[in-house]
């Protein structure tokens, strides 16, 4: 995205002088004569880069400065003539990225300012590649569901929540019926096609607050803050139909049912995580020996 640059100084002739320098290196530019006006169309405009004098009429350039990095992830070099009454120190712990003195060379404000733009820029990637090695660390590689760890984190976190706001807190575990069978028919490698395809039909039936997770092995596990108990066992019968709906292909065979077992508990104020989670798997496992490919649920009496 190119870069938009924001010229605050109340001396037109220079803010129109530089304008036109920068505009010469190709940089898109745009001046206001004070920082009131700036902080005006920063509500309407992103901004990358501002270049401010810091004696302006109202707000002074230091206290722009200070309001921005509060505010906003954008860049300040800040200029002044009065080096006698304002330091290099002062303005960079304002939050400024560069300091330069008036009368400003334009060719040293441009070496600055591809300084502070290719800074920014190594930030920008060092803050995306670390999302993203967070977000790996916290995913399951073949469903791209979350996973165990991210589970028992989120868990407490929304416990922690349940207790604080007195709101209700379901939890699901879900099972891939006959899928050791499955396997040993058909591959590990068409068993993962069933896992990632049922991550798939997962998702979408849940809401933005709701999360789905990789539990291990064949099991899944659904955390619906906000939600009791027989809400949350219409949303397990919900993703029930839904899997059992789904026709899987392996290759050289028929098209295939696959169908799934549910276990449905919601969370007792004050009790332990573990609690909620074997509670959960006792459901699961009731699923299983009445039949599988149903929900059933159990609750704190």
């Amino acid at each position: 995205m190119e870069a938009e640059i924001l010229i605050v100084d109340d001396d037109d002739a220079i803010r129109d002088a530089m304008q036109e320098f920068l505009d010469i290196y190709g940089y898109k530019s745009i001046g206001v004569s004070s920082a009131e006006k700036a902080v005006e169309l920063l509500r309407i405009k992103p901004i990358q880069v501002i270049i401010t004098d810091i004696l302006l009429p109202g707000m002074d350039g230091l206290q722009l400065t200070d309001l921005i990095k509060n505010d906003y992830d954008i860049d300040i070099i800040v200029m002044t003539g009065y080096s006698g009454d304002y330091s290099y120190e002062e303005a960079i712990s304002k939050g400024a990225s560069d300091f330069v003195f008036k009368p400003v060379r334009f060719e040293e404000l441009v070496l600055r300012l591809k300084r502070v733009l290719r800074e920014r820029k190594l930030t920008n990637e060092r803050v995306h590649m670390l999302e993203k090695l967070k977000k790996l660390s916290i995913t399951d590689g073949l469903t791209r569901l979350y996973n165990s760890r991210h589970f028992y984190n989120q868990l407490k976190g929304e416990v922690d929540r349940s207790n604080r706001y007195k709101h209700p807190l379901s939890l699901l575990i879900l099972d891939i019926d006959h899928f050791k069978d499955y396997n040993d028919s058909h591959g590990h490698l068409e068993g993962d096609k069933v896992l990632i395809r049922i991550g798939q039909v997962v998702k979408p039936l849940l809401r933005k607050m709701d999360s789905a997770y990789r539990y291990g092995g064949e099991e899944f596990t659904i955390i619906l803050p906000e939600t009791d108990g027989n809400e949350a066992q219409t949303v397990a019968q919900r993703i029930r139909k839904a899997v059992k709906m789904e026709k899987f292909l392996p290759e050289s065979s028929a098209p295939e049912t696959i169908t799934i077992s549910l276990g449905v508990t919601e969370y007792s104020p004050g009790e332990d995580v573990s609690a909620l989670i074997q509670r959960a798997d006792k459901a699961l496992y009731k699923s299983k020996e009445g039949g599988r490919d149903r929900v059933s649920a159990l609750f704190v009496n």
